[in-house]
């Protein structure tokens, strides 16, 4: 079988996936970038990932261009992510064959523009003229067959997707467990005003008030760390937070495997966020937003981490405070959240589910092999879908 996965550029977030793909493909599987990765990411210390033997560069020649545009009519099946549409239009225009498209929600931001003539125009132009087809969406976020519905598009065709970052298998689990430094407190990302850094440092303060020893530790950059640092300064929480700066991937990983908590705080402008996936796997016990794409894919509260009603500070205190209280119990739910990636939500387990599901779509038209996790059918889940307890 022939796979092509058409999307921007290649990164470490789907390099599982795609080694999993070439392994199942016997080296017939292809993945076509777009664009170059980005100056910012390097600086950021992305490794480039699009030099990898099975990536075809299509920015760099008229040649690899035509080999991708060669790949999408030849292919079984093809991925079809963050590229130019001509590759769907080519593919659907044709023999009509088997696509999947990849996507977050479209409705990031609210509904308001849902209605605009102008976005329903190129919705039925790019989606809705394709009902009938065999194009399926892979869904990237909870929230996406919900917000596809609105429009019109891919009912009944969804399937749960998300970002695949590397699982890690630890050979002793406890013994990493044993190693986290205790009551320690882990957020990553940029700071941006949806990613709501400033609700670590609120949650901090309360946490210090309450009479809990704690620390706080804040991975990365952006236009809200100066506020950030001073509400540090404000609230006199220099002995408790400290702000490391933006590094490497691996270097964030390493933090998540001394952390015992990591609080995910984004609203619903966070597509997915691929850091909840590596926090799990690096067994920490975490406290994240309802209203993160992937959070309801991947936590089922009280069982393999907690959840809090978005923007709410004093359900997000309760449940850090009911971990700092019960350390038996954030190991308890720590390890469940490992069990899930590495048994369920990762790379390899995802490719190896689309294939069988490609080939139930390929021979029957439909699917219901799989009653959870990747592949299995994703549900219409609204914005007030979760209810504090």
């Amino acid at each position: 079988m022939i796979v092509t996965f058409y999307s921007n550029f290649l990164n470490h977030h789907q390099l599982s996936f795609c080694l999993e793909m070439q392994r199942l493909t016997r080296g017939n599987f292809f993945f076509v970038a777009d664009i170059p990765i980005s100056a910012d990411r390097l600086r950021l210390g992305y490794e480039d990932l699009n030099h990898l033997p099975f990536v075809i560069r299509a920015y760099e020649s008229e040649k690899e261009r035509k080999r991708a545009e060669t790949l999408c009519l030849k292919s079984d099946f093809i991925i079809h992510g963050s590229a130019s549409e001509e590759y769907i239009r080519m593919r659907m225009k044709n023999d009509k064959k088997l696509a999947f498209r990849y996507s977050e929600r479209w409705l990031k931001d609210g509904i308001w523009h849902m209605f605009s003539p102008r976005a329903r125009y190129f919705v039925n132009r790019d989606h809705g003229v394709y009902r009938k087809e065999p194009l399926y969406m892979l869904c990237a976020s909870a929230f996406a067959a919900a917000d596809l519905k609105r429009f019109g598009v891919y009912c009944g065709k969804t399937y749960k997707w998300g970002y695949f970052p590397e699982a890690k298998r630890y050979e002793d689990l406890d013994g990493l467990l044993a190693k986290k430094e205790t009551h320690t407190l882990l957020w990553a990302g940029r700071y941006l005003e949806w990613k709501h850094p400033e609700s670590a440092i609120l949650l901090a303060a309360d946490l210090k008030r309450a009479g809990y020893k704690i620390r706080l530790r804040m991975i990365g950059t952006g236009e809200k760390e100066r506020e950030i640092r001073t509400m540090i300064a404000a609230e006199r929480l220099e002995g408790e937070v400290e702000v490391l700066g933006s590094m490497a991937p691996e270097r964030v990983r390493a933090y998540m495997e001394k952390s015992e908590i990591f609080l995910f705080t984004s609203d619903f402008n966070e597509g997915w966020g691929a850091v909840l996936n590596e926090a799990m796997n690096s067994a920490c016990t975490v406290v994240a937003s309802h209203a993160i794409g992937s959070v309801p894919f991947l936590i089922q509260n009280g069982e393999n981490g907690l959840i809090y009603k978005n923007k709410d500070r004093k359900d997000l205190f309760r449940k850090v405070g009911s971990l700092l209280d019960d350390a038996e119990k954030s190991k308890k739910i720590a390890k469940k959240a490992y069990e899930t990636i590495v048994d369920l939500w990762n790379g390899e387990t995802a490719a190896q589910r689309l294939m069988l599901l490609a080939e139930d779509l390929l021979s029957e038209g439909r699917s219901a092999r799989f009653s959870n996790g990747p592949c299995s059918a994703a549900g219409f889940l609204k914005n007030n879908w979760f209810r504090r307890q």
